[in-house]
């Protein structure tokens, strides 16, 4: 069983110095633009360059987060940061967008490409879809079993990583809004605020979208087993303390070892740990919040934790071996990939003591203050012969530079020639037709007035199928974790065989799937398109139209083209947040919710929950997008429909058949507002 390498967050110099004197395999970390944590402190072009010369001679690799959406506009400046990483040395960069893997996979392949959390893998067709896409290894989803895990690594040939401590997100990632929404800061740009750590309310329950941390250091070896590869430790907006106890817990649980857990839960936690979605244990005792006691408990332990990582720790070994003759010294140095020679003065005749093998041993070993230690030492001296101390210190000295320069030089990364594509325009209908998302059969209305009819796949018959034929498309679930995934390739089966064409679907794997049925697949706005790039590496996935984001300002929205179709939500309690440990389930039940559940925030704003079959959940916005009376700048537009009642539904087609401004509360979305 292959040991797997630690992971460990840097979102600054200080932690990078935790993370790699404390052992860390590889780090993460952030440049000035482009990741998900842009609250770090994270690197500049020097600063970055130093960074990997310094990992590089610790043995260390570095990847580096390009995990954000990217606007149009600054795909220039993403390859200028393609450009910035390759030059520095870097080992691998981490994506999100598709318009960044295909930069990287065509100027720099040779960099390693990981799909990021945010691509939400949660089954065996996401992990596939990655693959075929160009990436060279993935990060598991953090709500997945470690059956699960299992399952989803044997399906694939790439690595997989896994988070194994740190903070859990309420929502899957990639595929929360809340923060945009409620406050204008994207987490999908690297600039969450983190309202689901506020007060929100569920019955009695309070702090009802706050997870307590996670922690899978004890299940390491179990992950290894199951075909994890890589460790990864969450936590880039962190102290350097917890990222020094965090690396020291994983190193000595991977070897075995007990690790200090109080420690650890005094360096930062929310009211302690879980591991309730590696066990599958989904319920209230996941969430949890930071207190009082908590920080209380992290100012006491800081100070232990920093002696950690206060000096260099000798975790590299060398090989000496050292000659003197008449006609010099000499010490050749080798760290088993690289060998450096130093020479020495010319030795003198021994008036008391000659210079012995025990002696030499003795002061060229002396490598404290450095990150090497000795591992074996030959000596071939010729009797009679003697150097001072400080003649051997300094080639101890030399050679150990040398060595270190050998190691710190980062490797040459010419470009390929690369331009991107132009995609090929197209004129948009004025108006444009009205497709429609309704959450059940009962609520369709008005089929002559729209171009496509969505309903989710459990509600799709063969007999809705003959009622609405070509107009008909099944939205796949937004979440399908693999023990789901069996009855619903089934399902598909069936439905397939009664007629249906085509699917809609929010998650990477459905394009896998969609495709494996000869169905016509479109996207929705959960695969986060924001440019064209992506649009056109969709469309060669094989994708028949595409749904932009809803994070996209409007003026974006209009300046945008592409080879396929694309269109825009335009009305709807948009979805938040996917859930998979539904908080309505945990704090009071399925039996309670009758598929009716919602939130309140601390201001006393309801919010719905949106049950998907049982499996996972959907926060809603309180207030319901509506643009009838504004911009058109697409193919089509989306109606999304969620507890409406028909007549409610009857009335919003009106309202854009007309366009005619909503009859109540609404909202503009981030379609009018500047986005963080």
């Amino acid at each position: 069983m292959p040991i797997p390498e630690i992971l460990a967050p840097a979102g600054g110099a200080e932690q990078l110095l935790a993370a790699v004197r404390c052992g860390a395999d590889a780090v993460y970390l952030g440049a000035t633009g482009f990741n998900a944590r842009q609250g770090a402190a994270n690197f500049g072009p020097e600063a970055l360059a130093g960074a990997v010369r310094y990992c590089r001679t610790h043995g260390v690799k570095v990847y580096v987060t390009v995990n954000t959406l990217v606007t149009e506009e600054e795909l220039p400046a993403l390859e200028e940061m393609a450009d910035q990483i390759a030059a520095a040395g870097a080992d691998a960069v981490i994506l999100q967008d598709m318009a960044a893997l295909r930069l990287f996979a065509a100027k720099y392949p040779s960099l390693h490409r990981v799909a990021s959390t945010q691509t939400a893998v949660h089954n065996a067709d996401g992990a596939r879809f990655l693959q075929d896409a160009g990436f060279d290894s993935f990060v598991l989803a953090r709500e997945l079993t470690l059956r699960e895990m299992e399952t989803i690594c044997a399906a694939v040939s790439i690595p997989a990583e896994a988070f194994v401590h740190g903070a859990h997100c309420m929502s899957l990632s990639g595929a929360c809004t809340l923060s945009a929404m409620l406050g204008g800061r994207s987490g999908n740009r690297g600039l969450c605020a983190q309202p689901c750590r506020l007060d929100w309310r569920c019955g009695g329950a309070d702090h009802a979208l706050s997870l307590k941390d996670m922690s899978l250091i004890g299940h390491i070896r179990a992950l290894a087993g199951a075909g994890v590869t890589m460790l990864k430790i969450e936590g880039r907006m962190k102290r350097p303390e917890y990222v020094a106890a965090a690396v020291t817990a994983c190193r000595n649980a991977r070897e075995g070892k007990p690790y200090d857990r109080a420690t650890l839960a005094a360096a930062f936690s929310r009211s302690g740990f879980t591991d309730g979605y590696l066990t599958g244990r989904r319920d209230k005792s996941m969430f949890g919040y930071r207190t009082k006691e908590d920080v209380t408990a992290a100012a006491d332990a800081l100070p232990g934790l920093a002696r950690l990582y206060g000096k260099e720790t000798p975790l590299i070994p060398v090989d000496m071996a050292f000659s003197m003759d008449a006609d010099g010294a000499r010490l050749t140095v080798s760290d088993g990939r690289n060998t450096v020679t130093a020479e020495g003065p010319v030795p003198e005749p021994a008036v008391n003591r000659p210079l012995g093998p025990d002696r030499a041993r003795e002061n060229l070993s002396k490598t404290g203050g450095t990150q090497y230690y000795v591992n074996s030492f030959q000596a071939d001296i010729a009797p009679g012969l003697t150097l001072p101390a400080a003649a051997l210190n300094g080639m101890r000295r030399t050679a150990l530079a040398e060595l270190e320069a050998i190691r710190g030089a980062a490797p040459e990364m010419d470009p390929r020639p690369y331009a991107p594509l132009s995609p090929r325009r197209h004129s948009h209908p004025s108006p444009s037709p009205l497709w429609a998302r309704f959450y059940t059969p009962e609520q369709i209305v008005r089929p002559e007035a729209l171009d496509r009819i969505i309903l989710p796949i459990e509600q799709v018959t063969p007999a809705l199928i003959d009622r609405y034929g070509d107009k008909l498309t099944a939205e796949l679930p937004a979440a399908c974790f693999p023990e789901a995934a069996p009855a619903l390739e089934a399902r598909l089966e069936a439905l397939t065989a009664a007629g249906l064409g085509e699917i809609w679907t929010d998650n990477i794997y459905g394009i896998a799937l969609g495709k494996r049925h000869g169905l016509t697949v479109r996207g929705g706005f959960g695969l986060n398109v924001t440019n064209a790039q992506s649009i056109d590496f969709y469309v060669n996935q094989g994708l028949a139209s595409l749904t932009l984001s809803f994070e996209l300002p409007m003026a974006a929205i209009r300046a945008l083209d592409g080879p396929v179709s694309w269109g825009i939500a335009a009305y709807g309690h948009l979805p938040l947040m996917r859930l998979r440990n539904c908080p309505v389930r945990a704090h009071l039940g399925c039996d309670k919710c009758g598929g009716q559940g919602a939130l309140t925030d601390r201001k006393g704003i309801s919010f719905p929950v949106e049950c998907g079959e049982k499996r996972y959940a959907s926060l809603l916005n309180s207030v319901p997008l509506h643009i009838a009376d504004r911009d058109d700048p697409g193919d089509w537009r989306l109606l999304w429909f969620t507890r409406e009642s028909r007549g409610q539904c009857g009335a919003v087609v009106e309202d854009f058949r007309l366009g005619r401004p909503a009859d109540g509360p609404r909202t503009g979305g981030l379609y009018y507002r500047k986005l963080l």
